[in-house]
């Protein structure tokens, strides 16, 4: 039985007219630049755990399943355009003028749309399904013009602050940038995440003007845009304030990447795979994990790797993509495995390159052995048969073909094309047949 970190992304796959629910809609803000981040990678794209933080958010998307769902696209488009699905539409913010005109640029696509309307980040991508639907249970149970996601941190530095009038109610948010040194020890901020009737967000957008400093349209203006003309604004408190951290820098990224592998390994845990270490284990997105699988600590796995049942892994282990590993197979330490299958009950327990291989069931991988698969044009392939033994050090020039319990002496090395015949003993350099099995 294998099991997955977490549903893939569905990257195609619109969701079930059956279930949707038209009534939400959904603006994906994904348009903007983040200058802090140093990079010439559109922000959305930077990985976290082995896949786009992009990719997180649009998975969230896909789970509430909306009656519309449209991402806002901006700086570096073509780039970002090429990770939205077909099911979701597009809009292109031209101009880079804030949050508030990007939200404007998506309306066209909501014109016959007369629901609630969430607004998320591409950029916030540990926000949980929960958390989610709560704030969208809140915001129309309650017929509420606007909902915010808000939470109380410790150290609000950076983030707008939650302002409300001396009846408790929620009466705007001000931007830290804007704000003085009394809103500044405000604790209560505001994620960025938003609820609307479509109605009420249409009807604000028209008053909100362009801020002073930074030249730009502030959507957390129309909270205090509809809280005067008397309509209803509320906040859900968000109770894991690491739920809301937004990405803007390299040092955002790191964290998100930490919070995200604990979450990811925790999965793995519940299922039944043991992690010795998991602040050493690094685990990408989507990898396959049979039950009763140990995972010792200082190991990889990167994307695109299945790993079947009863498997010891590491320590000091990297597993790259295109990595499959069936029943009962050990490997580590020290060794890269990339796009190759080991079939059950074969080991690589010591130091070594395994690369464009397959290796068959009951062999032994001694300690030092290369599969020199690169020979600086094309990636040739290694065949190990069933019950082979490769002593230490053998050097696997491929493309080459190992037979069925064929052996090979330490340090020798197997020139390409050059196939070791079933139950033969190849030794030396180049490596030569000693003898055959009767």
């Amino acid at each position: 039985m294998w099991f997955e970190s977490t549903r893939p992304s569905f990257f195609n796959i619109r969701p079930s007219h059956k279930f949707m629910n038209k009534n939400i809609a959904v603006i994906i803000l994904a348009a903007g630049k983040s200058t802090r981040m140093k990079s010439g990678t559109p922000k959305v794209l930077h990985p976290i755990c082995g896949r786009p933080m992009l990719g997180y958010v649009l998975d969230l998307v896909y789970s509430l399943k909306p009656g519309v769902a449209i991402a806002v696209l901006g700086h570096q488009h073509e780039e970002v355009r090429k990770q939205i699905p077909d099911w979701i539409k597009v809009a292109l913010q031209k101009r880079l003028l804030g949050t508030a005109d990007a939200v404007r640029t998506a309306l066209p696509h909501l014109k016959n749309f007369q629901g609630s309307v969430l607004v998320l980040y591409a950029d916030n991508p540990l926000l949980k399904k929960e958390t989610i639907e709560q704030l969208l249970k809140q915001h129309m149970a309650n017929n509420l013009d606007a909902t915010l996601l808000c939470a109380h941190l410790e150290k609000p530095s950076g983030y707008g602050r939650v302002l409300r009038d001396k009846y408790a109610n929620v009466s705007a948010v001000l931007e830290e940038k804007d704000a003085d040194e009394v809103v500044k020890e405000i604790k209560e901020i505001n994620t960025g995440i938003m609820c609307f009737k479509k109605k009420s967000l249409a009807h604000a957008l028209k008053y909100v003007r362009r801020n002073n400093r930074k030249k730009e349209y502030y959507l957390t203006d129309t909270i205090g845009i509809l809280y005067k003309k008397g309509l209803w604004v509320d906040a859900l408190k968000l109770e894991d304030c690491q739920e809301a951290l937004g990405i803007n820098s390299r040092l955002e990224l790191a964290r998100a990447h930490a919070i995200m592998q604990k979450r990811l390994n925790e999965e793995y845990m519940r299922k039944g795979v043991t992690i010795l270490d998991s602040d050493s284990t690094f685990i990408s997105y989507g990898t396959r994990i049979g039950e009763d699988c140990v995972i010792y600590p200082f190991t990889v796995i990167e994307r695109d790797v299945k790993i079947g049942r009863r498997c010891k892994i590491g320590p000091f282990a990297h597993l790259r993509p295109g990595t499959v590993l069936l029943d009962d197979v050990g490997v580590g330490n020290f060794i890269e495995i990339v796009r190759s299958k080991i079939f059950p009950r074969s080991k690589a327990k010591h130091f070594g390159y395994i690369g464009d291989a397959q290796i068959g069931r009951f062999v032994n991988i001694g300690a030092g052995t290369v599969t020199a698969n690169y020979d600086g044009k094309s990636k040739n392939k290694t065949l190990i048969k069933d019950h082979a033994f490769i002593g230490s050090d053998t050097v696997i020039v491929a493309p080459v073909t190992i037979g069925k319990g064929a052996k090979t002496g330490a340090g020798s090395v197997l020139v390409k094309h050059r196939n070791v015949s079933d139950g033969s003993v190849v030794v030396g350099i180049p490596a030569r047949e000693l003898k055959r099995r009767r």
